[in-house]
């Protein structure tokens, strides 16, 4: 079997056996479909080692980052493995692989203050009753108030939110579901955009037809996460001091800010569906990092 065919079998497996979320199987698809492309779309019986140390090294000399090659390597590792169990192929040439190791890079945050402020700016805005400006004052406080994925904020239909418990109810990484609360502030932008934003912004997609999507775009659809990079980009960005600023800074800001103002590391990880303890620490640096610059400044011994 061509290694595109077995590419596409691969894809179901992780969709339909797995369960995996459709952006985790469009990245290792994406790196599949690369190593395809590489070897000139072999029998994937005919894939050797060094046959994928060319491809590993090539993305190494284009200038790919060393996460990438290391998520290049275990989308390999994954696919091969499977093709060993499928009978495609007798042995596994993706054992020997060895990824780099990832650098540990600390999230960009926006200081609690910066964003207390721009948020208001943003309640501001949403004021003078624009459809969008309502939309977007709901997303950046939602994203910052319960911490969430942009996938997951995408995702999110009008019955996900519990208006009286002040909570909403999310689809995370693979397919996991957990209830997440949000404040006040965030709630009122959401009645806000639900009572005169919504529907404004639904008279311009379907019409009569009821649209499932909680955030709509500007012609009624369902919002997407380039849409919301946006948002975040032109109102976050200027707040963290960064160029490129994604509704991630808002959930590396809100999981900082929590652990600064002494909430439980394990009550952090549930609020953020992290699989693992260890993902959540990476906020402990970050607060590590600001301890060492106040201690630094102040300390006569430092």
């Amino acid at each position: 079997m061509r290694i595109s065919d077995a590419i596409r079998a691969y894809a179901a497996h992780l969709a339909d056996v797995r369960r995996l979320s459709p952006a985790t199987v469009r990245a290792y698809r994406a790196d599949l479909t690369d190593l395809a492309r590489s070897c000139g779309d072999l029998d994937v019986a005919d894939v050797d080692l060094e046959t994928l140390r060319e491809w590993l090294w090539t993305a190494t000399k284009r200038g790919d980052a060393r996460a990438t090659i290391a998520r290049r390597t275990a989308s390999a590792r994954g696919f091969f493995d499977w093709s060993v169990e499928s009978g495609l192929r007798d042995a596994d040439p993706s054992l020997r692989l060895v990824a780099p190791k990832r650098g540990r890079t600390l999230p960009h945050i926006a200081t609690a203050g910066a964003m207390s402020t721009l948020l208001d700016e943003a309640g501001t805005a949403a004021d003078e009753g624009d459809p969008l400006a309502l939309r977007d004052a709901a997303i950046l406080e939602l994203l910052y108030g319960a911490a969430l994925r942009v996938s997951e904020l995408c995702g999110l239909d009008p019955d996900a939110v519990d208006h009286d418990r002040r909570t909403v109810r999310v689809l995370g990484k693979g397919s996991k579901e957990r209830i997440v609360p949000f404040g006040a502030p965030a709630g009122r932008a959401l009645d806000a955009y639900l009572v005169r934003g919504r529907p404004t912004l639904l008279a311009r997609g379907a019409g009569a037809v009821p649209h499932p999507a909680l955030f709509l775009g500007a012609r009624g659809g369902r919002i997407g996460p380039r849409a919301v990079y946006d948002i975040v980009a032109r109102t976050v960005g200027p707040a963290v001091g960064a160029g490129a600023v994604g509704p991630h800074a808002l959930r590396h800001s809100a999981a900082t800010h929590l652990i600064d103002g002494g909430a439980d590391l394990r009550a952090v990880q549930e609020l953020l569906g992290h699989a693992s303890l260890g993902t959540t620490q990476i906020y402990t640096h970050v607060s590590a990092e600001k301890l060492t610059a106040s201690y630094r400044l102040a300390h006569p011994r430092a």
